[in-house]
Parts: C-alpha cells; sequence; structure tokens
C-alpha cells in the first residue's frame, strides 16, 4: 500500500501546495478559527474551517482566472460557489473516511520523501530545510502536524480513487462508431454554373420593377439610428508646426537613432554547437563526403533548426566567427569555428546588405515625430484649462473661442468609419453612453488627442432615398433574378442528369472531389455544401447554390475513414481515453456520493455562516 501511496501522492502534492502559497491572507480572511474549528462532521472526520476557506480562495480565484475580471464574493456566491464548494469538500472527507475504514494509509517513508520534493521547503543547497519548512507552513496558518495529516489523506484518497476506477476501458466499437461517422469520406462529380451559362442573359429591370424591389426589400437600405453630437476636439495634427523644427532638433534625433538609420550588413545564421573539436571535425568530415546534410546533423543533436537559428546578425555580434561567417556566400555551411559554447558549424542562410539612411532621407519622418510630440505635450497642457473651463460651466463654443480646440458636429452611429474623430480611440464608447442632458466632460483620446462632446437629437432610423441606393438596388434584383434562372436551368439539368445524361453530354465543365471529408470544404461553394453533401445517397444529383453561383453535385462513392491515415487512429485512441475518462469521473462520483449518504453529513450552520462573513 505505501508503495501506490509514493507513486499517487506524487500528484497531489502539488495541490496541496497550491493550497499552501495562497494561504488564508486572501479576501480579508487572517488564519480564521476562533473557537470553532469545524464547519461541520462527515462520519468520523471534521471538515476543518481551513480547510473550508482554502477550497472556496481557490474556487474563488479559479472563477477570476476563466473570466477575466474579478468577482466579489457575493457575486460568486449567487453563482453557486459556497454550495458547489462545500460540496466538493463534504466528498473529499467522505472518501477520507471511507479510506481510514478500509485500512488505507501512508507511511512515513513515503510522506517524508514526499515533503522533500516540495521546492518551498528546500533551502539555498536544494535540499529539505526544516526551518523553511516551519516557515513556510506558519506564515500559512498552518502546522507540521496538520498539514503532513492532510498530505496522507490526499495521498490515501488517491490511492482509494485509482483503486474505484482502475482497468476502466471503452470497447473498440465505441471509437470505431465515432471514427468511421468523422472519418468517412465522399467522392464527388459537379459543375459551377455562373451568369456564364445561363441560356439568354437577364433583362434589364424596369424602374418600376427596380422600385418595387426596393420597397420589398427596404430593410437592407436602413439608415441607422444616430446621434447628433456637437463636439470640441484638440489633435495633436491640428498644431503641429514643422516649421518650428530645426536643424538641430532633426540631427539630435537622428543621431539617436543612428542604430536604425546605420544597419551595417548582416547575414541570417544557424549555429551548431558540438561539445568538442573532435566531435565538430567529425561532422564536418561526414558532411564534406556527402554522408550527411546539415539537417540531419542537427537532428543528430538532439535539435530542431529553430533551436540553431540566430537570426540576422553583424560580424561583431558572431565574436571570433564573424570574419569566416562574413567571407561565405548564401548556403554555404563555414566552421567549425571557435564560440562561447564550443566549437561550432555555422550555415549562411542570407545576405542583409548594410543599410543607410541619410539625415536628407530621414529629415521629413524625423520633422513630422518631433513636431507630432511637441503637439501632444501642448495638448496635454492643455487639458487643465480645459477641465477649469468646463466645470466652470463653459460652453463647448465658449471653449472654442477660448482654446485651441476646432468646434464640430457628427451625425455618429456605432460602426461608424470615415477616418477623423469617429475613429478616435474612446471617442465611440463615449459617444454611446452619451446621454440627453449629461454636461460635457472632458475625454481622452489616446494619441488623438482631447474632446468634450454634446447631444444635440437623436435622428431615428430611415430608409436611404431611392436615389441614392438606386445602383445596389439595381445588382440586387439582377443578381436575384439571374440566380433563380440559374437553379431553374440547372434543375432541368439535374433531371437529365439522373435519367440518363452524363455532364459531358450536357456540356458541363465538372470538377472531381476525392476523400471529402465532413470537415473538409470546397473552394467555390457555400458554406452548407459539404453538409448537404453528406445527407446524399450514391447516384443522387443535388442542385445548390452559394458563392454566387449554382452548383449540381453527383454523390459518386461513399468511403470508410483513411486507414492509412496516421491521424484517424490519434482520434480512437483520443475518443476511447476521452470517454474512459468521463467514465471513470461518474463511477467514482457515484461511489463518494453513496459512501457519503452512508456515513452522514452533519454541518454546523453558524460556522458556515462566519465564514462566508469573512470574504464580504
Amino acid at each position: 500500500m505505501a508503495g501506490k501511496a509514493k507513486k499517487a501522492g506524487r500528484g497531489v502534492v502539488w495541490v496541496l501546495m497550491a493550497l499552501l502559497i495562497l494561504g488564508l491572507g486572501g479576501f480579508g480572511v487572517a488564519n480564521f478559527s476562533g473557537q470553532v474549528r469545524s464547519v461541520g462532521t462527515v462520519g468520523d472526520k471534521d471538515i476543518p474551517v481551513d480547510t473550508y476557506v482554502q477550497s472556496l480562495q481557490q474556487d474563488l480565484r479559479a472563477i477570476e482566472a476563466q473570466t477575466g475580471q474579478q468577482l466579489t464574493f457575493a457575486q460568486a456566491r449567487e453563482y453557486g460557489l459556497t454550495e458547489a464548494t462545500l460540496s466538493r469538500v463534504i466528498t473529499d472527507r467522505a472518501v477520507d473516511n471511507e479510506s481510514d475504514r478500509l485500512g488505507i494509509s501512508v507511511g512515513d517513508a513515503v510522506l517524508s520523501e514526499q515533503l522533500r520534493e516540495i521546492q518551498a521547503f528546500q533551502g539555498l543547497d536544494g535540499s529539505f530545510d526544516r526551518e523553511t519548512y516551519r516557515a513556510a507552513l506558519q506564515q500559512a496558518g498552518m502546522n507540521e502536524s496538520g498539514f503532513e495529516e492532510r498530505l496522507r489523506e490526499e495521498t490515501a484518497r488517491t490511492i482509494l480513487q485509482g483503486a474505484v476506477v482502475s482497468g476502466i476501458t471503452m470497447p473498440e466499437t465505441y471509437a470505431d462508431t465515432i471514427v468511421g461517422y468523422v472519418g468517412e469520406r465522399r467522392t464527388i462529380t459537379w459543375a459551377r454554373l455562373d451568369e456564364r451559362n445561363l441560356d439568354a442573359p437577364v433583362a434589364d429591370p424596369s424602374e418600376e420593377e427596380l422600385q418595387a424591389w426596393y420597397e420589398e426589400n427596404i430593410d437592407r437600405y436602413m439608415e441607422p439610428e444616430k446621434k447628433r453630437i456637437t463636439y470640441a476636439w484638440l489633435a495633436p495634427e491640428m498644431i503641429a508646426d514643422l516649421g518650428a523644427v530645426t536643424t538641430e532638433d532633426l540631427q539630435e534625433l537622428f543621431e539617436a537613432r543612428s542604430d536604425e538609420y546605420q544597419q551595417p550588413e548582416r547575414r541570417l545564421v544557424e549555429r551548431l554547437v558540438f561539445p568538442d573539436e573532435a566531435a565538430a571535425d567529425k561532422a564536418r568530415t561526414r558532411l564534406d563526403a556527402g554522408e550527411v546534410d546539415f539537417e540531419t546533423l542537427v537532428e543528430e543533436r538532439g535539435l530542431e533548426l529553430a533551436d540553431i537559428d540566430m537570426g540576422d546578425m553583424t560580424e561583431a555580434r558572431l565574436g571570433e566567427a564573424g570574419q569566416a561567417v562574413f567571407a561565405a556566400q548564401s548556403g554555404d555551411i563555414v566552421g567549425p569555428l571557435p564560440t562561447d559554447l564550443g566549437p561550432a558549424l555555422f550555415r549562411v542562410n542570407g545576405i542583409l546588405a548594410a543599410k543607410t539612411t541619410s539625415l536628407e532621407d530621414a529629415s521629413l519622418a524625423l520633422r513630422e515625430e518631433i513636431a507630432t510630440e511637441r503637439a501632444r505635450r501642448q495638448v496635454d497642457g492643455e487639458s487643465e484649462a480645459v477641465e477649469d473651463l468646463l466645470a466652470g460651466g463653459a460652453t463647448l463654443e465658449e471653449i472654442a473661442d477660448e482654446t485651441p480646440m476646432e468646434l464640430g458636429t457628427i451625425d455618429w452611429y456605432p460602426g461608424m468609419g470615415g477616418g477623423g474623430i469617429a475613429e478616435a480611440p474612446g471617442f465611440g464608447a463615449a459617444a454611446e453612453a452619451l446621454a440627453p442632458d449629461a454636461f460635457p466632460e472632458l475625454i481622452r483620446l489616446g494619441d488623438e488627442g482631447i474632446a468634450a462632446m454634446r447631444l444635440e437629437d437623436t435622428i431615428a432610423a430611415e430608409p436611404k432615398p431611392f436615389e441614392e441606393v438606386r445602383d445596389r438596388v439595381r445588382t440586387a434584383w439582377q443578381t436575384e433574378r439571374t440566380m433563380a434562372r440559374l437553379v431553374e436551368q440547372a434543375e432541368a439539368q439535374a433531371a437529365r442528369l439522373r435519367e440518363s445524361a452524363n455532364f459531358a453530354s450536357l456540356g458541363l465543365e465538372t470538377q472531381t472531389e476525392q476523400g471529402l471529408t465532413r470537415n473538409g470544404s470546397v473552394t467555390g461553394t457555400g458554406q452548407d455544401f459539404v453538409e448537404k453533401v453528406f445527407a446524399m445517397e450514391p447516384g443522387e444529383v443535388m442542385v445548390t447554390s452559394g458563392f454566387g453561383a449554382v452548383q449540381i453535385v453527383r454523390l459518386d462513392e461513399v468511403l470508410g475513414p483513411d486507414t492509412d491515415d496516421a491521424s484517424v487512429d490519434q482520434l480512437a485512441a483520443s475518443l476511447r481515453n476521452q470517454a474512459a475518462q468521463s467514465i471513470s469521473n461518474e463511477i467514482f462520483r457515484a461511489y463518494a456520493d453513496t459512501i457519503r449518504n452512508d456515513v452522514g453529513v452533519r454541518l454546523n450552520q453558524d460556522a458556515l455562516n462566519a465564514v462566508h462573513s469573512s470574504f464580504q
């Protein structure tokens, strides 16, 4: 039994350590115990307050990690956190009680080994340190006997769980059935028909037909509800003064960016290091004799090409190897050459010529950058004055008169493009939240400056005028009529295919798809094309449409999974493992529920309320 404990206990050490490190310091709980040390009992086992508190902390943090947002305890409780956590703790204690009854225990030798594996209990030399152990437990509000008892119980619980669910496997037919469905394949022949295949072109629509189409499909041509907003806006580009940038300013920034504008010649290099000169020389000899290629040498060292890729290197950065590497041509392998890591072979994968940009060529970009940065600082300087004016009750018009801010009006709606303030960072969110009687406030638009806004009116959604969308209506009308004619023509051809004709006799250019799977796709067809194909019977002919065309499809053959495809075997193994794990969990849950009901559970509601109150 101790031997099993040694193996099973390793998996729970880190679970306990996570609880230990979390301690009892979160959410206002600090070594909560007082006179009450248990929130209830399961059989002969107490449910320690500390255990329940730590479990709550762990579950709350897990929820926060999953949702990406911090939750209050009240919110978590509404989600059923306390009930779920308490139920799990009760189940664990029921299993602990059963382990005791069955005589499952963990010896001192196994416990000692587990403690020595915990890094938090190790000293500077990496070995178990008694004082570090005591200090870590004390910081977490635990003592040695309590922690060791919990470690023994966790390990025994794992042993019992393993004994209950061991040997559970799924029959081959389970995975084979699913793989047979997922991996099933189809061979089809199909032809694509577009407007070029029509017997005759679609006639031009009359004005009456276009007007009728527009009215029948008016929802396609609606203007969204809009907010008419007056705003005052100051962006850096509004006040950036390129002329104020001096030659000295340009020279200073140019020199600060010398690495960017004066780049030396570089090489794209891979470096394969060997343990000694003899190994490097032997590899070079084999390489020159054609016995191996560079990739094979990399594999023999237990590496991948990504592991030896140095990227683009200058001659200086390559040290002693630099001169030889830079004398090589692209594709050459040089060496062995000395490096800080040992002798190495270098492969040159590319040559990047030196890049020199003159101050004259860079001056415009540098001038704009300097002027814009100065303008940003000026915008920041104006922010305080604008906030003071707004606080004093100044209107947007008055602010525009007294500051460099510019006044404007926009009919805004969510998703509006067109550049300008509509696409400035933060403007859309502020506009969406803007209420009719809201007093203008300063909002910061990232690098796009500052603004304040006022809602003037809400413009109801309305159709765009027919004349404005006439071309769109005409295109939509023609597309609908063309598709209807194509479907009608394709149905007639499909009927002949079902009788005795073939694609060639109908003058249709065909494509063949072999080994099409359920998760496959066929270029030039609609999203549900493959799904429809898998609903067909062999020899069946179907007409479908999508991607601006009509398809005539014949199912030629139904094939089983590709037995030569390694991914099919991997899928089968994965399905069997997942199903076995799922059934194992269900079996153990049923077992745990049974022993939990048999031994009985008694809870101290006052203690539970006290714990919950400490989280508030």
